[in-house]
């Protein structure tokens, strides 16, 4: 129903731009070549023909086509505020019946010293501000969606390769700029609204999945954003955070009489932050917290923190040691024996204290099966230490259904493709249909955070499908420590740097 509204929108426009054109001495069929359209618009309007050699630019392109556009509806003599929203919001309606219009006529190219002393316009200040308003909002908004966007790390699950408090850039144009999925929302807001609370966007339309050409594609190790994968959590009443998160993690579709999961659009889920270990069709796994790719040793971030397991005596840890070393730590049942997120680095430091008696890194045994590792099934005596080999899907790639892939593969199937998935007494049954194996619509990632020991992620959720790709990482051009007194609270040696 979409595309017939769409085609039907689009030809009522076009017309409009077939009226208009007319009236300006051309041809109506010039207005629909595309470029052609854009190169006759540069000479109505008395701007630079070269010009339409930057509709090849992206993001650039968008502001050269809505400037010829509005310089052609004042050559109409359409340059009220009113006017120009309309021209741009309800082209379908008010081009045609302009084109209609016997007493709208084309006046003249627009940009020239002719046209504005004999036809004087002067904006008053209101109109001055709101056209600099909307504009400002317009061109942030293309920024924001088609080319950079600011982004904040707000957990741990980066350190030490990016910091609590670390202000990135994200570029959308390297992996592709994602075309809004959602695209009813209110500016600058992500999912929701600032101050008043609730939601900032309207599911009123929704678009098919389209990400335009990019740079590159997503490479091994890169470290990427991408909207949560499995679903989000509200808490209403619990007020244990972890214990919200881990049902989050684990992606589980529960209400809860403590919290409920829900599901927003995929552009409007939680931007989460981690590095791409496995791209699709590599087969990974863990070896006593060892990461294993295609059956070579994964690549191991330079800053990548561990727990570890820190035996001290009767003193214990000096908390504002651990404080000016940034260390994140916490008790055991054991007063004399801490457990501390450290790099191999730091771990060297602690050990050299004179009252810490051993440093050992706290690896799971492969004997220990933890129900917060994927799949989440019985079949698979894993954990996030200890797992695997799990093929990651691509695109084309065709599975084998049966009791061991099946719950791998489940989700993938079910959410992220958009199919019924039902175990029969006879079999596998995908929408109503009788299957042996599925083949894959999408690529699909495996991603994990370089804070090893404190970082939920596919280990957690699993795949991580193209669709909910927003960007690469770029640069930190802030560093933020609360820790800090005055001007240590800005991390000066972090400014600028950037992101490998």
């Amino acid at each position: 129903m979409w595309y017939i509204i769409f085609t039907v929108c689009t030809v009522a426009a076009i017309y409009g731009l077939w009226l208009l054109y007319k009236k300006a001495g051309k041809q109506g069929w010039e207005a629909v070549v595309p470029f052609y359209r854009e190169y006759v618009m540069a000479q109505l309007t008395a701007r630079p023909t070269w010009w339409v050699v930057l509709l090849l630019v992206p993001i650039v392109n968008i502001f050269i086509f809505y400037g010829l556009y509005l310089d052609l509806l004042k050559s109409f003599g359409k340059r009220r505020f009113w006017e120009t929203a309309v021209a741009i919001l309800l082209p379908f309606i008010f081009l045609p019946l302009w084109g209609r219009d016997p007493k709208v006529v084309y006046l003249g190219p627009s940009n020239t010293d002719e046209f504005h002393k004999k036809y004087p316009y002067h904006k008053s200040v209101g109109r001055e501000w709101a056209d600099a308003i909307i504009f400002a909002t317009v061109a942030a908004t293309l920024i924001r969606g088609f080319l950079l966007e600011a982004y904040m790390i707000p957990t741990g699950s980066m350190e030490r390769s990016l910091l609590i408090g670390d202000f990135l850039f994200v570029s959308k144009l390297n992996y592709g700029p994602r075309v809004p999925m959602t695209p009813l929302a209110f500016p600058f807001a992500h999912h929701t609204m600032p101050v008043t609370g609730g939601k900032a966007y309207s599911e009123l339309i929704q678009l098919p999945y389209k990400r335009l050409p990019g740079f590159q594609k997503i490479e091994r190790n890169d470290v990427v954003v991408f909207n949560f994968p499995a679903g989000d959590t509200v808490v209403l009443e619990h007020q244990d955070q972890t214990y919200a998160d881990m049902v989050r993690y684990m992606g589980k579709d529960v209400v809860h009489n403590q919290f409920t999961v829900v599901t927003r659009p995929i552009d409007k889920r939680e931007n989460y932050i981690k590095r791409c270990v496995g791209l699709p069709g590599d087969v990974v796994s863990m070896e006593n917290a060892q990461l294993i790719v295609n059956g070579a040793p994964g690549f191991v971030p330079p800053e990548m923190q561990m727990d570890y397991l820190v035996y001290t005596d009767q003193n214990g840890l000096n908390p504002e040691r651990m404080k000016d070393l940034r260390l994140e730590y916490g008790g055991t049942d054991n007063p004399e024996i801490f457990r501390v997120f450290m790099t191999a680095d730091e771990a060297a430091v602690v050990k050299g204290w004179g009252n810490v008696k051993d440093v050992v890194m706290g690896v799971l045994d492969k004997s220990q099966m933890m129900g917060d590792t994927y799949p989440h099934d019985k079949h698979y005596r894993w954990n996030f230490d200890n797992f695997g080999p799990i093929t990651i899907p691509a695109a084309g790639w065709t599975v084998t259904l049966d009791s061991l892939s099946t719950p791998m593969y489940a989700r993938v199937i079910r959410d992220y493709e958009g199919n019924s998935l039902e175990k029969r007494n006879d079999g596998y049954y995908i929408n109503d249909q009788k299957v042996t194996s599925y083949t894959f619509k999408q690529n699909y990632y495996w991603m994990m955070g370089d804070n090893r020991h404190n970082s939920l992620d596919s280990r957690a959720w699993g795949f991580v499908p193209e669709d909910h790709i927003v960007g690469k990482a770029l640069f930190t051009w802030m560093s933020y420590d609360e820790q800090g007194s005055f001007l240590s609270k800005i991390r000066w040696s972090r400014i600028f740097k950037g992101i490998k």
